[in-house]
């Protein structure tokens, strides 16, 4: 086997393999006997023809069916004595075969681009605080409220806690309708902290039937803008919310907490938990996106199209059946997210460059603590899950990932900083 590598570009190379007559003999016998257990000849049972008779009659018909193959075989066998780490699924470019001579063919591949590490330590973050109040826990409890709230018909809105059906018709300054400019059934909830200020106050006492002109201004971007509309109300309904007491409380955590007490605690612990949470994340996307960004190279397809896969499986998965409606186009779904497959590729690269250099690794102290830790939480025996993570590649995979993010940020620069705006 005679074998030529040439570089296309930094990432893709190709290879060039020539394999004489003699070395094509044992995959060509291999080939025949695949195919003698398939073939039906007349006079013989279906696989029992005489290799002799399948090599006569079909011979050359499987041969050059077998070459993509052959030539498969051959590059992976040079690929792995050569330690070449090809990405993706290689390309066959071209194929020369005559019966009886010798095999050439060309096969393209992409590998891992060549790079200097950039600098990943003493990255300057910002961790942001955010302090729960007492106004963020009445909050949360208020949606609590709202979200299991029931409705009844009224006649009239006499409070906030009323859901307004109204057909809004623009108008000009001098209170003339403006032809096109009428929205129907919009809905109006008073107490919502998104309606104006002035709306709410001139909605307020309506009746069902009744019609209100109302006056208001919007300002943005210093800019002031004068509106004009005339509401008529079609339907009001009540939201009557439920008190908020043990019983509430016992209702909403399926007993799992009994007082109003014990449960404003828990959702100061959920909200310091989750906006710390939060904090975490935005710190680590900033601490990632900085560590991309100082390394310039060329991106494999092979990766960005493995990144993208991944994110139409995970979008498959949403839909009934695993399948697409009819209309979705998967072409402009790729082009719309290819710069983030591009970036998530590149952080891939990067980060398994950076885990070789500081040999961060699984061990198996570090698979046995997974195990301890998941155990309980699924269910499952510790030692059955112990020996499913020594086999998971993905597991392993997590926990590198892990220890990589922890090295890190405990190289990086970090500042805290606490937050003045509200949680809610």
């Amino acid at each position: 086997m005679e074998v030529a590598l040439s570089n296309i570009t930094d990432i893709e190379k190709e290879i060039q393999i020539q394999v004489t007559a003699k070395e094509l003999v044992p995959h060509f016998e291999d080939a025949y006997k695949r195919e003698q257990s398939k073939l039906e000849v007349r006079g013989f049972r279906k696989g029992k023809a005489p290799l002799d008779l399948i090599k006569r009659i079909y011979g050359e018909s499987i041969e050059y069916d077998a070459l993509s193959q052959i030539a498969s075989d051959f590059y992976r066998k040079y690929a792995e004595e050569e330690h070449l780490e090809p990405l993706g699924e290689p390309v066959l470019a071209d194929i020369n075969y005559k019966r009886g001579e010798e095999l050439t063919f060309k096969i393209k591949f992409e590998v891992k681009p060549k790079f200097e590490l950039g600098n990943y330590k003493g990255i300057q973050l910002e961790r942001v605080i955010y302090p729960i109040t007492e106004k963020d826990v009445e909050n949360e409890l208020r949606r609590l409220q709202k979200s299991n709230s029931t409705r009844s018909e009224a006649q009239s809105a006499t409070d906030d806690e009323h859901i307004l059906a109204v057909d809004v018709q623009e108008l000009d300054h001098a209170g003339t309708p403006l032809i096109g400019k009428k929205n129907l059934d919009m809905r109006v909830y008073l107490a919502d902290e998104s309606v104006h200020p002035e709306v709410r106050l001139a909605l307020l006492g309506v009746s069902t039937g009744e019609s209100r002109r109302i006056k208001y201004e919007i300002e943005r971007d210093g800019q002031k803008t004068q509106h004009h509309i005339e509401c008529t109300v079609k339907k009001i309904e009540k939201v009557q919310l439920p008190d908020f007491d043990d019983e509430f409380v016992k209702k909403v955590t399926k007993k799992k907490v009994s007082t109003l007490t014990e449960f404003r605690k828990r959702i100061q612990s959920d909200l310091e938990a989750y906006w710390r949470d939060a904090s975490e994340r935005n710190m680590v996307d900033t601490l990632i996106g900085e560590i991309v960004r100082q390394h310039d190279f060329t991106v494999p397809e092979s990766l960005i199209k493995a990144v993208a896969d991944s994110y139409i499986e995970e979008l498959k998965s949403q839909y009934p059946n695993k399948k697409f409606p009819a209309d979705f186009d998967e072409k402009q779904f790729r082009d719309e997210y290819r710069p983030s497959a591009i970036f998530q590729a590149k952080w891939y690269i990067v980060r398994e460059r950076i885990a070789e250099a500081e040999k961060i690794a699984v061990e198996e102290a570090d698979i046995q603590r997974r195990a301890e830790r998941d155990a309980p939480n699924m269910g499952i025996d510790k030692e059955r899950l112990l020996q499913f993570y020594q086999t998971s590649d993905s597991v392993k995979e997590k926990i590198t990932s892990e220890k990589l993010m922890t090295f890190l940020k405990d190289h990086a620069i970090i500042t805290e900083k606490i937050s003045k705006e509200s949680t809610t």
